[in-house]
């Protein structure tokens, strides 16, 4: 069989964490996306050195200490990946502004939650910015998934990109993403910077940003991950007027990133994954 039918297989019957390690092929990038839906908790790019010395070495390391603390559930063997929709035409005007920005983190088991998250968003939502701790070239993979399920559009941000009604921008592996604003438009920087929290794309580099120019014009929204990436940048956007959410410990496959948000303070709400999208919806 091949490896997607055995994870299918192994998450029915025996669920373990699994990292996946994918060649930078589109059919590598492609499965290990799929991977991502069938349970699989984290993605990697199949390094160049196996050796110690390298930096590679590092990530796995972290990737599978992660991944040792994930919380799994058993999957039946009937549940399909997502669907891929057809997408339904919105007003163009619609999608010239935006009235507030929802940044979104997430790291370990974040691929599935933002997923859930977004395929529960209206097409007439504010406009997203996502960070997903994700090597590069999955991101892309990962937003062209998204965007065939979706009703809202998604893409792999580029530099400059508006923040608009309806879509939502997902940052290149390998690159910080930043909120921006001219006059009464958002868009997004995309940078080289050193990494932050050991990660570029950093959470914390993309919330400090919305805090800066969004202001109260802004929701943030930090999910399951390990670590403490994001924690800080909440408190900053709490600070700063945004309304602020962490996914709940009993949804999170890691209760790490929410975790350290919630513990300084920096979670105005706490909800169940499921509610997230339609309680943000509400907000005015």
């Amino acid at each position: 069989m091949d490896g997607l039918t055995f994870l299918r297989k192994l998450m029915s019957q025996h669920p373990i964490p699994v990292v996946i390690i994918s060649s930078l092929t589109a059919r590598g990038t492609e499965s290990a996306i799929l991977a991502m839906e069938y349970g699989a908790v984290n993605v990697l790019r199949k390094p160049d050195s196996y050796s110690l010395k390298h930096e590679s070495a590092q990530t796995i390391v972290d990737a599978v200490k992660s991944a040792g603390k994930a919380k799994l559930r058993r999957r039946s063997l009937q549940e399909k990946a997502s669907e891929v929709k057809v997408k339904q035409p919105y007003s163009e005007s619609m999608a010239q502004t935006t009235d507030k920005v929802i940044a979104v983190g997430a790291s370990t088991g974040g691929t599935e939650a933002i997923l859930d998250f977004l395929k529960a968003t209206p097409i007439d939502s504010y406009g997203i910015v996502v960070v997903q701790h994700m090597p590069e070239v999955f991101t892309r993979s990962f937003a062209e998934r998204l965007n065939s399920i979706c009703d809202i559009t998604v893409k792999e941000a580029a530099q400059g990109d508006s923040v608009i009604r309806g879509r939502a921008l997902i940052a290149p592996g390998n690159k910080h993403m930043e909120l921006r604003r001219s006059g009464s438009r958002y868009y997004v920087d995309l940078s080289d910077h050193d990494p932050v929290n050991r990660h570029r794309p950093s959470v914390d580099v993309l919330y400090k940003s919305v805090a800066k120019y969004a202001g109260k014009n802004a929701i943030g929204i930090i999910m399951t991950g390990m670590g403490a990436d994001g924690a800080a940048g909440l408190l900053e956007m709490k600070n700063a007027g945004a309304d602020t959410i962490a996914q709940n410990e009993e949804t999170c496959v890691v209760f790490g990133m929410p975790k350290e948000a919630i513990k300084i303070g920096a979670a105005n709400k706490t909800l169940p994954l499921e509610l997230i999208a339609s309680y943000t919806a509400r907000i005015k």
